[in-house]
């Protein structure tokens, strides 16, 4: 079976907005904090004003609407704008998640077109090969501050890396980058904050969180990041062409063949279970989403699977029931 493509389409809207995230919060309210809070200000929008205030309804006059006010000025009227709380919607989806006693998991999720994020579980757990991701973006982010290209052997160590999860193509470029120093020093640019490179060689054992994952999925997919436009293409490029046996993770929550991704797998020899991980973006109905989830605990590699797959399925659905 050939590896897939993942092809974007897009029915929400014609331009790409900047994507601006913020994992604790699902929505932002003016004059308001609670469900149903009075909107009083208009917020910046790509799509215009989220409130809409003319000097006239429909059906009503301008000399009427004047009248109704001494001076002459029509009235505006606040306009009530429900909230919808993400996290809760999400975290009532993740009950349907079956997890191993001992296992856990966390998901972020980030509607790119709604420009909104929800976020379930906390902590640190190993990376394993979704590190890849950050070893390739740590390496074109160096490359362009020397104003260089990546070389013919670190393309094919990329191509390696990224399709096939080659575990020796990971470890020469995490030489190459400078190991854990290299890759934290790019993460702060980044703007990951709860990520610590793994000791030594150990790159699978570097520290990540969610919310963290899903930054740096921005960086790769999104316009206002550290990495130029080319190097986002040929890392999506990349994250698009995972061979054919590593189809599996967030792609659960995809149509069909509409995702990019990069999963991660890694049996603990302490105790023999497995942590499971899968970060990338899907489409769904028309719409683009942004997806980490992460978990270990895991008894099997399958049980793992079915746990970051239901979770990918269940972060969309806290956007998609809304």
């Amino acid at each position: 079976m050939a590896p897939h493509r993942a092809r974007r389409r897009r029915t929400r809207r014609s331009g790409r907005r900047t994507l601006v995230y913020t994992v604790v919060a699902s929505a932002v309210l003016v004059g308001g904090t609670a469900a149903g809070a009075v909107y009083v200000k208009a917020q910046a929008h790509d799509r215009g004003s989220l409130v809409s205030s003319p000097s006239g309804s429909p059906g009503t006059s301008s000399s009427a609407s004047a009248a109704s006010s001494p001076s002459q000025e029509a009235s505006v009227e606040p306009v009530t704008k429900p909230t919808v709380d993400r996290d809760a919607l999400l975290t009532k989806a993740m009950k349907a998640v079956d997890l191993e006693d001992g296992a856990e998991v966390s998901v972020a999720v980030f509607d790119i077109d709604a420009g909104e994020g929800a976020a379930y579980g906390e902590g640190a757990f190993d990376t394993a090969s979704i590190v890849k991701v950050d070893i390739l973006a740590t390496l074109l982010l160096q490359a362009q501050d020397a104003d260089q290209h990546l070389t013919a052997t670190e393309r094919t160590y990329a191509t390696a890396m990224i399709t096939n999860s080659d575990n020796a193509s990971a470890s020469a470029l995490w030489d190459i980058i400078g190991q854990a120093d290299g890759l934290d020093a790019a993460n702060k640019r980044f703007g990951l904050t709860g990520t610590s490179g793994g000791d030594g060689a150990l790159w699978g054992l570097t520290q990540t969180t969610a919310a963290d994952q899903l930054t740096l999925l921005q960086q790769v997919f999104g316009d206002d990041s550290e990495l130029s436009e080319a190097s986002r293409t040929y890392l999506q490029g990349l994250m698009g062409e995972i061979a054919a046996d590593q189809h599996w993770g967030v792609s659960a929550a995809a149509d069909g063949t509409q995702w990019a991704l990069k999963n991660g797998w890694l049996a603990r020899s302490s105790t023999g279970l497995w942590d499971i991980n899968s970060i990338g973006r899907v489409t769904v109905d028309g719409a683009d989403y942004l997806v980490a989830t992460l978990s270990n605990g895991n008894t099997t590699k399958a049980k793992g699977i079915s746990v970051v797959e239901a979770a990918a399925k269940a972060a969309v659905a806290a956007f998609g029931s809304a």
